[in-house]
């Protein structure tokens, strides 16, 4: 008998092309389609911010999904959905929208970013509740709602306490997936008390005065996953590493996994890949290099074959590398290399990394603002990328890079080490990394620089990282399987 075709709605503060700030984005863009091709029905929720451009992605509204009630503790906002279609597949994306809250610039923003805390708040639980009630609307019952990172966390709760005797919902499941377990989605409980019914504002995980939603959404998933098994064990027995969130996790118990990430090898493929100048593979892999010349003169930096182009592509906090990056950046640029800093995040962090390159216009750039044809032609142009985030869930920008050649430089937190194999002779892919020091990194970088030096084995090394298969198949087998034993 054939098995049925279930159901999944993801929701996500993120998808690209749509809109981009992690590596979540990313995993947004092709994750669902791997789900798809394991035999799955997948539909997307997000919001629709300002910033989305409605004409260059084809969205439109929907007559039926227009003026839905969302109802709030005191009061009611109406939600308005457009929807269109993930590139490259078939896979329904709706935009959730309402112009109080999403005409703004802004995405949603907590305490520890220094966010507007009531406005974002405010708006979060407005999307969280959209997101039941244009459901539906719709008509279409998924099977599983499959929430990713503290955006969504709220979803699991709402299930579990206002919906649980909705007829609709009584049989949906509910999945947490943890992207980055430093942002948790802290919020001013008092917000979440004005805005949400006893029953819904009871079941948070409050710590204080502040709301975790990232906590929330795991204690009321009914199976929480994670980016990588490393990951997974490193933050379910490490305080630091969890930042706090160790203890919940580990009473999940086997309802907790990691599953390494995977990438969509259609869209990143150098051979293929429309946003770069100079497209390539294994074939001619020399062709490289023209990207490399084309990226330092976007830059306004000057090119040499024999000085490696160091990238380092990452939000700008201390957690994802900044503060590391910053204690290494006078030995860094004392070296034989050139230097471009791709990001944005914490201001202060972002000055210095300016002022440096204003300082070496010839060694050092950066560039804060994201653009997705600059995403791929820096992983096509640099030679080196280096990854100085303290722990990494997993995140597939590694597996980009080594897919076009870029040979990574990373520290050996979470899933890196699933991802990149340490250079031993003839072997590996990259450089790990394992002491969190400027001396370590600074290390692998020259033990980096010393093989570019060497032309032939570089060039092994080059093929060795195109060649490897990072495709979603191995991992989307694996959801397939947790996804099927929840449903029973």
């Amino acid at each position: 008998m054939a098995r049925r075709n279930f159901k999944v709605l993801y929701v996500s503060g993120e998808v690209s092309p749509f809109i981009r700030v992690s590596s979540l984005a990313d995993y947004m863009a092709s994750f669902p389609q791997a789900l798809e091709e394991e035999g799955f029905e997948a539909r997307i929720m997000m919001p629709k911010y300002g910033i989305i451009n409605d004409r260059k992605f084809r969205l439109h509204d929907v007559l039926r999904l227009s003026d839905i009630e969302v109802s709030l503790k005191e009061k009611s906002d109406m939600l308005h959905v457009k929807v269109t279609a993930l590139p490259s597949s078939k896979i329904q994306t709706y935009f959730l929208y309402n112009e109080k809250y999403f005409k703004r610039a802004g995405l949603f923003s907590d305490i520890p970013m220094g966010g507007d805390h009531k406005g974002s708040a405010e708006k979060l639980i407005f999307f969280s509740i959209g997101v039941m009630e244009t459901l539906v609307r719709l008509g279409w019952q998924p099977d599983i709602i499959h929430c990713h990172d503290w955006h969504s966390g709220l979803v699991p709760l709402l299930v579990k306490t206002r919906y649980a005797h909705h007829d609709f919902f009584k049989k949906v499941k509910v999945v947490q997936t943890i992207h980055n377990v430093h942002r948790q989605g802290i919020f001013q409980s008092k917000v979440f008390q004005k805005y949400l019914p006893e029953d819904v504002f009871g079941g948070l995980e409050i710590q204080g005065e502040e709301v975790n939603l990232l906590a929330t959404g795991i204690k009321y998933a009914d199976l929480v996953t994670t980016t990588s098994k490393s990951y997974a064990k490193d933050i379910s027995h490490d305080p630091e590493l969890s930042f706090g969130l160790d203890k919940l996790l580990l009473s999940r118990g086997d309802r907790f996994h990691g599953i390494l990430n995977g990438m969509d090898t259609r869209q990143w493929n150098p051979l293929a890949d429309k946003l770069i100048k100079k497209r390539y593979s294994t074939e001619q892999p020399e062709i490289k290099l023209e990207n490399k010349k084309v990226l330092l003169e976007e830059l306004g930096m000057p090119f040499s074959e024999e000085i490696p182009l160091v990238g380092v592509m990452a939000n700008v906090h201390a957690s994802q590398g900044a503060e590391l990056l910053k204690e290494s950046l006078d030995k860094l640029l004392a070296l034989d290399i050139q230097l471009v800093v791709f990001g944005s995040g914490d201001k202060e962090y972002e000055q210095v990394f300016v002022d440096a390159a204003a300082e070496n216009p010839e060694k050092m750039a950066v560039r804060n603002e994201f653009s997705d044809a600059f995403f791929h032609q820096m992983i096509a142009g640099i030679d080196i990328m280096l990854l100085p985030a303290k722990i990494e869930a997993c995140g597939m920008i590694q597996m980009f890079a080594m897919n076009y050649g870029t040979v990574p430089v990373a520290f050996a937190g979470g899933g890196i080490v699933e991802t990149i194999e340490e250079v031993k002779e003839d072997q590996g892919t990259g450089f790990i990394f394992t002491e969190y020091t400027p001396e370590a990194l600074l290390g692998k970088i020259q033990e980096a620089i010393t093989l570019f030096g060497d032309k032939d084995r570089w060039a092994r090394l080059v093929l060795e990282d195109m060649g490897r298969d990072f495709s979603w198949k191995t991992s989307a087998e694996e959801y397939s399987e947790l996804y099927r034993n929840l449903l029973g």
